[in-house]
């Protein structure tokens, strides 16, 4: 079993999520502008000609190895290389808790950074604000509640860890989803600070493709591996991490 030593605290493999919740709003952006955003060594997948897929993902961590806090992650779908198997790179990866953000940073690679984020919630609706270096980065609401089940999904989470790409296969599934095609009930308004004007130049905001809620996530995260010669699972809709 392998082990990390992170300000002081031993964090064991895999990482275990026993209580989250989480929200998946996946837009519909420029391919050119996507790529911009992407590290050497990395395809953005073309979803379409001219366009990617890029995610928003804001999750609610209650209880998991790495202590409760809050997380919003932006998100590409890419192949290393051009050529592996489709996965998930993290651009940015706001949190608001400093242990979380150092073990991310060491053990996987994450672009984690502790910065003020606030949650509020009503039965229906989930209201994430991100405030970076005293300027509004985004605000967003999205539905909230559902009642269908997601099975448990091993995916690929691609990192860049002491300069090298790195895989980490990851599971995550939960209750109380909802999955809806389109935006309604999604709202997005961009801030001043220069993160808000990356999130402009892939034309956001617009009209999501899609988003998903649930309410009560499981998974976890494996120790990242090297890219070249490991394997890697098949990409699904990322949460961050």
């Amino acid at each position: 079993m392998t082990a990390h030593r992170v300000l002081d605290q031993t964090i064991t493999m895999p990482v275990a999520v026993r209580d989250a919740s989480a929200a998946t709003v996946i837009y519909d952006v420029d391919l050119a502008a996507a790529r911009r955003l992407a590290p050497e060594g990395f395809e953005v997948v073309e979803s379409q000609p001219g366009r990617a897929q890029f995610v928003l993902a804001l999750i609610d961590y209650r209880d998991n190895d790495l202590g409760s806090y809050l997380e919003i992650g932006t998100i590409l779908f890419v192949r290393p290389d051009g050529s592996g198997p489709e996965g998930t790179f993290i651009t940015r990866l706001p949190v608001d808790q400093e242990f979380t953000c150092v073990a991310g940073n060491q053990i996987w690679g994450y672009p984690k950074t502790v910065e003020h984020i606030e949650l509020t919630q009503t039965p229906t609706t989930s209201r994430w604000t991100l405030t970076m270096d005293g300027a509004l980065v985004l605000d967003i609401t999205v539905p909230r509640g559902g009642t269908d089940e997601i099975p448990v999904m091993e995916m690929t989470s691609y990192t860049m860890l002491r300069g090298r790409p790195h895989a980490t296969v990851f599971t995550q599934g939960g209750t109380g989803a909802r999955l809806q095609v389109g935006g309604e009930g999604v709202s997005l308004l961009l801030g001043d600070h220069p993160v808000a004007a990356e999130l402009a130049g892939l034309g956001l905001p617009s009209e999501p493709v899609s988003a998903v809620w649930i309410e009560k996530m499981q998974g976890s995260f494996e120790e990242p591996r090297p890219v070249a010669g490991e394997r890697v699972a098949s990409s699904g809709t990322e949460s961050g991490r």
